[in-house]
């Protein structure tokens, strides 16, 4: 099945470079419509990207260390900065909140809800990323970031950041990966 070749194609990559094997705008067409696609609980809509790129890409990893003050390693913070480009992943807490208004019986799932298709969006760009020769990884240095991040793309204050996802060229891909025993963690009762 294809889907699943792609999926494991899908791979950490840490060494990536601003050279994308396809244009930034194909890149770009694949991450929307991988949030066009992704379902959400109740069709609620509630995912939010924001893509940086050229400028925007060196800004967002600087504001990144800067905002720890020095705490992160430079080195790191270079090596996503040296990246094409990244995916911010948001919640819009507005969009939620609505949701929880108009289905009451329901409100308390919504926030869980929300994140499990913000999950389901990562996973789906960065596949689609993949699919396109283009490397990623996932990172979280969010709750320290947003207030820079807020600032430096016009964010709304409703907005929460989930992660944070450098793309570009592949430089080294990833290493093998190691087998597991998926029955280990899949029970089938038939």
């Amino acid at each position: 099945m294809a889907i699943l070749d792609s999926l494991a194609q899908r791979r950490t990559v840490y060494a990536l470079n601003k050279e994308l094997p396809v244009s930034s705008d194909e890149a770009v067409a694949a991450i929307k419509r991988a949030v066009e696609l992704v379902p959400d609980a109740f069709n609620m809509h509630s995912q939010r990207v924001v893509i940086a790129l050229g400028d925007k890409q060196d800004a967002l990893w600087d504001a990144v260390y800067d905002a720890f003050g020095g705490k992160v390693a430079r080195e790191k913070v270079d090596g996503f900065k040296a990246a094409a480009g990244t995916v911010l992943y948001y919640v819009d807490e507005d969009t939620v909140k609505r949701m929880q208004d108009q289905f009451p019986r329901y409100a308390q799932n919504f926030p869980a809800w929300a994140q499990q298709s913000n999950g389901m969006l990562q996973i789906s760009v960065w596949t689609a990323l993949r699919d396109l020769g283009i490397g990623a990884n996932i990172q979280h240095y969010n709750p320290v970031i947003d207030d820079a991040l807020r600032k430096l793309f016009d964010v709304p204050a409703s907005y929460t950041l989930v992660a944070q996802m450098p793309f570009g060229g592949i430089v080294t891909p990833a290493g093998a990966k190691d087998a597991e025993n998926v029955d280990d963690r899949v029970k089938v009762f038939a």
